[in-house]
């Protein structure tokens, strides 16, 4: 193994902390040193299946193995806590989305990781999408945006509801793509099958007139992840699922608008490889990451008022305590 691979570990391997730590194995810079998870079952099977130790506290794991990078993929309400730990230890953390519950805690994790110099990253895995990456070097002035994130009933995800699980994917990357702040939101929801919102849409307007619509939810009867941009003469859509982009362009001349459509071609990746690499690289070169904190804590502050609305106005959807 290459002497200058970063040793890395992952916490949390269920359904998606155990693709992290498959990818890291995949990485010629990375070495997967360890994993750990409260369910011994689980961790003892993730690692075995990829040969590393497995254990079943984050402490234990960083005592015996000493990783210089942490992945923590734990459920949301333990974020903070794995994470300001692992800072304070001095290890470099790349923690899922949503990064915490709290405005207040991203702050703080933001402060501990300033004042050691560590690269603390945010999972929004949707910005490492090709098409993603494609788009946002291609759109230029964004005047409405229009996302839909759907799909059937999963018991997969308890502990939040669809505005932390589905929409802040959207939420992150209309962020990014709209320069300017936000001046209003609009948000209803409802509770389905759930404690939390199973169904949730919210309309975002931004000071430099731009708008925006999220629709969300987890019990259609499809699966649908799709993003329009319209653009003053191009109307730009994107398929999340097969990372492909189609670009409609109106071309006026004396004879009157004809619609061209160009369909780009890009190199096509795993997301949450690009993401890790990401990560690794900026372990590696000390540099700030593409998904910062405080892209990671921009988000959360709109979905938290995208819940405060659904709260209180329709009580009935659901229970989040992220206010």
């Amino acid at each position: 193994m290459d002497i200058e691979s970063k040793r890395v570990g992952v916490i949390g391997v269920g359904h998606l902390g155990r693709h992290h730590a498959r990818v890291y194995t995949e990485l010629l810079d990375a070495r997967l040193v360890g994993v750990a998870d409260l369910n011994e079952n689980r961790a003892h099977s993730v690692g075995e299946q990829l040969g590393v130790p497995c254990y079943t506290s984050m402490e234990e794991l960083i005592e015996r193995q000493s990783p210089e990078a942490l992945s923590i993929v734990v459920p949301t309400g333990g974020h903070y806590g794995a994470a300001r730990r692992a800072l304070e230890r001095g290890i470099h953390v790349l923690i899922e989305k949503p990064v915490t519950t709290r405005p207040s805690e991203a702050e703080e994790l933001l402060n501990i990781a300033a004042a050691k110099n560590l690269v603390l990253q945010v999972g929004h895995i949707e910005r490492f999408n090709s098409a993603v990456r494609y788009i946002s070097q291609a759109v230029r002035n964004p005047l409405y945006l229009e996302s839909r994130r759907v799909g059937p009933f999963s018991p997969r995800v308890s502990d939040v509801g669809v505005v932390l699980d589905l929409m802040i994917h959207d939420i992150d990357i209309f962020l990014s793509l709209v320069p300017s702040e936000i001046s209003r939101i609009a948000a209803t929801g409802k509770a389905v099958l759930t404690d939390h919102e199973d169904i949730a849409s919210t309309q975002i307007t931004f000071e430099n007139g731009a708008m925006g619509y999220i629709l969300v939810s987890r019990v259609a009867e499809r699966r649908m992840r799709r993003l329009d941009i319209m653009e003053r003469e191009r109307h730009i859509t994107v398929n999340y699922e097969t990372q492909d982009v189609q670009i409609y362009r109106s071309v006026r001349d004396g004879r009157g608008v004809t619609e061209i459509l160009e369909r780009p071609v890009f190199p096509k990746s795993e997301p949450l490889k690009l993401e890790l690499a990401h990560f690794i690289g900026c372990v590696r070169e000390k540099r700030p990451p593409l998904v910062g904190i405080r892209d990671g804590k921009r988000a959360l502050e709109v979905a938290v008022e995208i819940l405060r609305q659904i709260h209180e106005v329709f009580p009935a959807a659901g229970r989040a305590g992220c206010a």
